[in-house]
């Protein structure tokens, strides 16, 4: 553990689906530690990134996008898992886009209306707020809406006003000695992150509903000096799902396992063997046992 750390906390960031929340934790990480889609709920785990500024370790936690319509098990359990991250922090920024406010993004400023945690309100994606001059009476409306510690507009896409941002959240953290090691950026495993790119690429790659009903699961990991060799399972609910997954004569599933074995790559600095199977496993969203079994908190 880092001997100079003083302060330590875990900053919780919350908002609706798809406002910026996991663009904005990699772009501080400086690492990929959640994947990011333009489709909303594409972050469903609570996933830690760690961040040191002086003589702080600042604990981002990454959360599901809190939405209105909890229809499935799984979706009712992101909403417990972004509750219970609010319950558990020291600060937390609400995300919302500088340019539009919706009624999602009410319902989640009415989860924090009772906290007596600190809330820093972000605006984010000033970079299309035209003409500039408007977003002096955004800043003006946010800070009308919630008693905010701070109101900071900011470009997470676009690293625009971030240093700002990680420099004023240790004010706000307690005294503690660092809770993670110097070189750990985030609690999930390797399996786990694999597992998530290969979703992120099903999801950017795939259309309407299917993304939703899916999930990926690591059944091997093997290590060896000339690379590495991962078996992955993709789970779909229906079998109509199976086929669009594959595709025909195998399309999509082989475009998914060169994006997902090219970034793979990259990352891990050696060769990479992956190889896919998609299997059915009914209505596994709406069950809490299989939820649990595939990962879910």
């Amino acid at each position: 553990m880092a001997a100079d750390i003083t302060r330590c906390g875990f900053v919780a960031v919350v908002g609706r689906p798809n406002v910026g929340k996991s663009t904005l934790i990699n772009a501080i990480i400086g690492s990929k530690v959640s994947i990011v889609t333009p489709k909303p709920q594409t972050t469903r785990h609570r996933i830690l990134g760690v961040h040191v500024i002086d003589d702080c370790q600042i604990v981002f936690v990454d959360t599901p996008g809190l939405h209105r319509r909890a229809a499935k098990t799984m979706n009712r359990m992101m909403n417990r898992t972004a509750a219970s991250a609010l319950a558990d922090a020291d600060v937390i920024l609400f995300v919302s886009e500088a340019n539009r406010w919706t009624v999602e993004d009410q319902d989640v400023l009415g989860r924090l209306k009772d906290s007596q945690t600190p809330v820093i309100a972000l605006l984010n994606k000033i970079d299309k707020v035209h003409p500039k001059g408007e977003l002096l009476s955004v800043l003006a409306e946010m800070s009308g809406r919630h008693a905010f510690v701070e109101v900071i507009p900011i470009s997470a896409k676009l690293n625009d006003n971030l240093d700002k941002l990680v420099r004023l959240i240790p004010a706000y953290l307690p005294e503690s000695p660092a809770l993670f090691p110097d070189e750990m950026i985030t609690d999930r495993s390797e399996s786990f992150q694999i597992a998530e790119l290969i979703r992120e690429k099903l999801t950017l790659l795939l259309r309407q509903e299917v993304p939703y009903g899916l999930t990926v699961q690591i059944e091997q990991l093997d290590k060896e000096a000339e690379g590495v060799s991962i078996d992955a399972v993709i789970w779909v609910e229906r079998d109509s799902q199976k086929g669009i997954v594959v595709g025909k004569g195998g399309k999509v599933l082989k475009k998914v396992g060169r994006q997902a074995r090219l970034e793979l790559k990259g990352r891990l600095g050696v060769p990479v063997h992956l190889a896919l199977w998609v299997k059915v496993k009914d209505n596994w969203a709406d069950s809490e046992k299989d939820l649990l079994h595939l990962g879910y908190e």
